[in-house]
């Protein structure tokens, strides 16, 4: 950790804080705990059913940051500690959630209750309690883009105006209801609305972050290693999956839907940012993402088999890639947003945060931690016999 006076963006001392961390067990959880021991002063309750991904944070007593990270293992739907826990905390940063689109249509009141219903409480007594709350939410709220519904053939499908997502103006546009594939955006998009009326009625200072896609070590999990073995996770570890157990990768209606990537390390460096500079970020809504790293589903798995080729030493295999329908992948139901593209704006304004990592260095990156952790552990799955 940095010694002498900490200053903030105005050029204020930063006061050491206690931060209550939902979720902390997780991808997002895990870095932000890392950078918060590593670089602050600050004190973290780390919330969470899981603690795999921030042992080494709370493991031996001789750490550094000894005594600044105190693991709470509890489930925010059922415990009668987490509002004492947010009375205890200056900050309270909510990152628990179901945001694995496979479940989406499978599990769509799971979905629902995950994201609006058991998120209401910890609204409430941040609210109540006069607690800052940062509650991060997704890119999915803004559905499909105004540009899908022009004709194909249209020149303003090429217009920013009707792709580029801005928080201050872009519609939130959804699928039918049939399309349970909404139900997560939709339930975001209500527990949004929820925290700002609370801003707006009763005085809650709030943050709210909307991830485009972050991407890094930790992320997610491998079916059949360290998750279930028919588990679907988001599509970069679907990927890492495939090119671990030298499967073709799987790309769901051809893989022309458009995305943007952003390495995590440089995400966290912009909620660190949030959570040092309340007076830059209270009421304000975030995109958090890199408009340049924008690839096709389907450029992303070419990118990411020339990456994994380099890292792992081993050769492409003959079939790279397959299509499959998203009906077959997915399940019924399934419905996609056509591109994701963060107006960044608002951010560089308030904090001066920009991204830095391009999307070759943070697939690098990604897929060496993939094969450093993984790449044996496969080998022994795939090397089993099976039973008959």
């Amino acid at each position: 950790m940095a010694t002498g006076v900490r200053l903030d963006l105005d050029g204020r001392p930063i006061k050491p804080m206690t931060i209550c961390m939902i979720g902390a067990g997780g991808f997002i959880g895990s870095h932000l705990c890392e950078k918060l021991m590593a670089e602050t002063p600050h004190k973290v309750l780390a919330l969470d059913v899981y603690n795999d991904k921030i042992k080494h944070l709370l493991e031996p007593d001789s750490l550094p940051w000894a005594g600044r990270i105190q693991f709470h293992r509890l489930n925010i739907k059922n415990d009668s500690r987490l509002e004492g826990l947010i009375k205890m905390a200056d900050l309270t940063i909510n990152l628990a959630a179901i945001c694995t689109p496979a479940d989406y249509n499978t599990r769509p009141l799971d979905t629902i209750y995950s994201n609006f219903i058991d998120a209401l409480p910890v609204v409430k007594y941040c609210s109540e309690n006069n607690k800052r709350l940062i509650h991060f939410s997704t890119c999915e709220v803004y559905g499909k883009t105004i540009g899908s519904f022009l004709p194909k053939d249209s020149p303003l499908r090429q217009d920013p105006a009707y792709y580029v997502l801005k928080e201050d103006a872009s519609p939130c546009i959804f699928g039918p209801i049939e399309k349970q594939r909404w139900s997560y955006a939709c339930a975001k998009q209500l527990i949004e609305r929820l925290i700002y009326a609370e801003g707006a009625e009763n005085g809650l200072e709030f943050t709210i972050v909307r991830p485009f896609n972050w991407i890094g070590p930790r992320m997610d999990f491998i079916p059949g290693i360290d998750g279930p073995s028919e588990g679907v996770p988001r599509v970069l570890a679907c990927f890492s999956n495939n090119l671990l157990r030298r499967e073709p990768l799987k790309l769901v209606d051809g893989g022309q839907s458009q995305r943007t990537f952003v390495y995590i390390k440089d995400a966290i460096e912009a909620v660190h940012l949030m959570i040092e500079n309340p007076d830059r970020a209270n009421g304000q809504i975030f995109n958090v993402g890199n408009p340049h790293n924008e690839v096709t589903v389907r450029q992303l798995a070419e990118m990411m088999t020339e990456v994994y080729a380099k890292v792992s030493g081993e050769p492409l295999i003959e079939v790279p890639t397959i299509d499959v329908s998203s009906k077959e992948f997915y399940g019924e139901g399934y419905d996609d947003s056509d591109k994701r593209i963060p107006d960044m704006t608002i951010i560089n304004r308030q904090l001066g945060w920009n991204p830095k990592t391009s999307l070759w260095d943070l697939l690098d990156s990604t897929l060496t931690y993939q094969h450093r952790t993984y790449a044996e552990a496969i080998k022994k799955v795939i090397a089993k016999p099976v039973a008959s």
